[in-house]
């Protein structure tokens, strides 16, 4: 059986590493957010190193667990198939899938848990930490607030000089969304630009902030939506004024010249592979990589490699997630994004980057391509046909979203590409769709020329239209596994959809996920969301 397999260093530990010389903890709080009680410094000690508590709570999101597959597998981009008994795992990765989680679903309660921990070390640092650190607070808060908004429709809030007996209050969806807005326009005005030096993008930018507020905007309409009827929303609801306000905030950012949109498919890979903190001209918020060391942190990139990867692979993997033919099939097979071969990484390693079908290979000792075999001693192919229920190991289109780092002596080693969280591509999709949503066109940019800009990039044939529907599909084979396939899906009013693996259409209380069992019975301001 397989389970998480890069755990996050839990909250507790994560107090204890600032207590080491940096930050004083002659005092422990015990801060109850309506779920488990977690512990966290009191204010005081470094401001520096209280920032970088904030920063490793972002790194927190990072997995292929928890916040990660709630974005991916409940979507058409990512399941997780069940291999005789490999990976049942009680149905936890089946139920994200099929839409039929609850309030006691296991991922749910460390999803919740991780985010807001970081939400509360955020405000502790708005609240009472030094001025200079305060814009970049108040992009960390409003980044974590974000989700916790997204994903479950309310938000604790704790002041940060209330006391350990003072029950949290709790922001409901459309209330939290004015509250997170007003901290990113802070952050806005009080952030320095992206330099465009190495690794500029792990840390709060003018831009990231620019970028957050663009995103909260494009989903305004699903946020203000009356929680009763969370996918009532209709293509009216998305004013014509929030989208002109996303297309001024994508211009502010393409004004920083340091943000380009790359000529060939291997441009698109570098912002994923492991040099992508220093190649990338894309990047706008990232965390992890570098070995985690420089961020003093536990992310890393090689569970996205290792989730999907066959064991008996060059990097050996854990056999496990999939996507569904339907996505895999919604690319041109031309298309550079869904396959391509990287210099020093396919004639290392036998994979190409993008999606691993067919038959497999690797390279022996020698140097020599090799067919790579399954357990059994068959030549091991992959296949679009696979089963959330029933699937052998050979079953599934497998992803290589961030190729690694591999040194010949050892070909399982290090993992310094960061995590895309934000991307320029990104923002100039989000322009695009602004544009479909009624926003008017600048600087001779309209939404096809935008969408065929990648494309080209990607080495597809220019489209000759594009509307909302060909949108989703453009954002998907351009944003995969970048932990927005959900959002995007509710917007568009597909998220209940059936897809491949799931052949019913899910219930529309689904777009907002439950509030943990644990967390309503210890906290009496949160309130269980409609429909669970």
């Amino acid at each position: 059986m397989k389970n998480n397999f890069i755990k996050q260093t839990t909250i507790y530990l994560s107090v204890l590493a600032l207590c080491v010389g940096q930050v004083s903890c002659s005092k422990l709080d015990e801060q109850v957010f309506g779920s488990k009680s977690v512990v966290v410094a009191s204010a005081g000690g470094s401001s520096a190193a209280n920032l970088a508590a904030v920063y490793e709570a972002t790194n927190g999101l990072i997995g292929q667990g928890n916040f990660f597959a709630f974005q991916e597998h409940s979507t058409d981009e990512l399941l997780g198939p069940t291999r005789g008994t490999d990976w049942d795992d009680f149905g936890t990765w089946r139920k994200i899938h099929l839409h039929a989680w609850d309030g006691a679903h296991n991922q749910l309660y460390d999803t919740w848990n991780g985010i807001n921990s970081g939400l509360y070390k955020a405000t502790s640092l708005v609240e009472q930490g030094a001025a200079a650190d305060k814009p970049a607070a108040q992009f960390l808060r409003a980044f974590m607030a974000t989700q916790v908004m997204d994903l479950f429709g309310q938000v604790p809030y704790r002041a940060a000089a209330d006391g350990p007996d003072v029950i949290p209050a709790v922001k409901k969806r459309a209330d939290a969304f004015d509250w997170i807005m007003t901290d990113v326009d802070a952050a806005i005005a009080g952030l320095p630009s992206n330099a465009g030096t190495v690794g500029a993008s792990r840390y709060a930018t003018k831009e990231a902030a620019q970028f957050l507020k663009a995103r909260l905007l494009l989903n305004k309409a699903v946020y203000k939506q009356d929680p009763a009827n969370p996918a009532g929303f209709t293509a009216a609801s998305f004013a014509a004024a929030d989208m002109n306000t996303i297309i001024t905030l994508v211009d502010a950012i393409s004004a920083n010249a340091n943000f380009k949109i790359g000529a060939t498919p291997a441009t698109y890979w570098d912002n994923f592979k492991w040099d992508n903190y220093a190649k990338s001209t894309e990047l706008i918020y990232t965390r992890g990589g570098d070995n985690a060391k420089q961020l003093g942190g536990t992310a890393g990139t090689n569970w996205a490699t290792g989730m999907g990867t066959h064991y008996n692979q060059t990097f050996s993997g854990w056999n496990g997630f999939t996507t569904t033919s339907d996505f895999y099939n919604s690319f041109d097979a031309v298309d550079g994004r869904r396959q391509s071969d990287l210099t020093d990484f396919t004639e290392v390693t036998g994979f190409n980057a993008g999606f691993l079908a067919g038959q497999q290979y690797k390279y022996d000792s020698k140097g020599v391509k090799i067919k790579v075999n399954d357990r059994s001693g068959s030549p091991l192919i992959f296949t679009p046909d696979v089963s959330l229920f029933f699937s052998t190991e050979a079953k599934g289109i497998r992803t290589m979203k961030y190729p690694l780092l591999y040194d010949k002596k050892d070909l399982n080693n290090t993992q310094p590409n960061d995590f895309v969280f934000f991307r320029y591509a990104d923002a100039l999709l989000m322009k695009a769709e602004a544009i479909l949503r009624g926003g008017t066109a600048t600087k001779g940019e309209t939404a096809l020329s935008i969408v065929n800009k990648l494309r080209a990039r990607a080495g597809v044939t220019a489209a000759t239209s594009v509307a909302l529907s060909d949108m989703l599909a453009e954002r998907g084979r351009e944003l995969y596994l970048e932990a927005v396939r959900r959002d995007d899906m509710i917007r568009f009013g597909v998220f209940n959809n059936p897809v491949v693996e799931r052949s019913a259409k899910s219930d529309g209380s689904r777009v907002v996920l439950p509030i943990p069992n644990q967390a309503v019975s210890s906290n009496p301001n949160l309130k269980q969301n409609f429909g669970y």
